[in-house]
């Protein structure tokens, strides 16, 4: 069973700090890769404030919805506004969403983008939805197979829960990173990431393919 590490956000701003220096030591470069919402919003905060080489990160999101930029449920402006300011504010930054009307019609500008990233990630940080799902996994979505068999570094989802059309990083170019967290609060989340260790299929809760082919994953949860 993974291992539930101290759930305050420092300590996991702390991690990924050292991962990503410790990736700009190895290969001058490194790249983050950070989920929406509203747990991480402390969590960034404190991540900004860390002196890092910060000119030499790239930040992007494992996914986002496909809604304009000022857009409260955007998460490209959640990072803005809580990421990218004081030490971080040096970074490069990578959104997912464009000015097509649609995700599908720009998956192959934005997998371009991606390509130029210095990839593997150093560190990619996962959310977890009541209904199972990580970044934009969702259970009945329509490219969920696309996502998790990920030939391409991106795919486009629609699901009946996700609400908007939504834009997301494959299983395989997560699963590479050198660090890898799954975040999130509250004891119903709790409940859905105890059952998803559980025997059952990955279309079910989505958060499984994580679990199953990452046991080192760390798991940084709040009560």
């Amino acid at each position: 069973m993974p291992e539930f590490l101290h759930h305050h956000p420092d300590s996991l701003a702390d991690y990924v700090a050292v991962a990503l220096r410790d990736h700009v030591t190895a290969h001058g470069m490194a790249a983050l890769a950070v989920s929406g919402g509203t747990t991480p919003v402390k969590f960034f905060e404190k991540l900004s404030e860390i002196p890092l080489p910060w000119e030499k990160i790239n930040v992007t999101l494992v996914d986002d919805r496909w809604v304009g930029a000022e857009s409260p449920r955007s998460n490209a402006k959640l990072v803005k506004d809580h990421l990218l300011q004081n030490h971080a504010a040096a970074a490069k930054f990578l959104p997912l969403v464009t000015s097509t009307a649609t995700p599908d019609e720009a998956l192959n500008e934005i997998e371009i983008a991606l390509k130029k990233l210095p990839l593997p990630f150093a560190a990619v940080v996962l959310g977890l939805g009541t209904d199972g799902h990580t970044a934009s996994f969702f259970p009945g979505g329509d490219h969920l197979t696309e996502a998790l068999e990920g030939k391409h570094l991106i795919t486009a989802m629609h699901a009946q829960a996700a609400g908007e059309p939504r834009i997301t990083l494959t299983l395989p170019v997560l699963l590479a990173a050198t660090f890898l967290a799954i975040h999130f609060e509250g004891e119903v989340k709790k409940h859905v990431f105890l059952t998803a260790l559980r025997e059952g299929p990955v279309e079910e809760l989505p958060i499984r393919a994580i679990l199953r082919a990452r046991p080192d994953v760390k798991i940084f949860w709040k009560k």
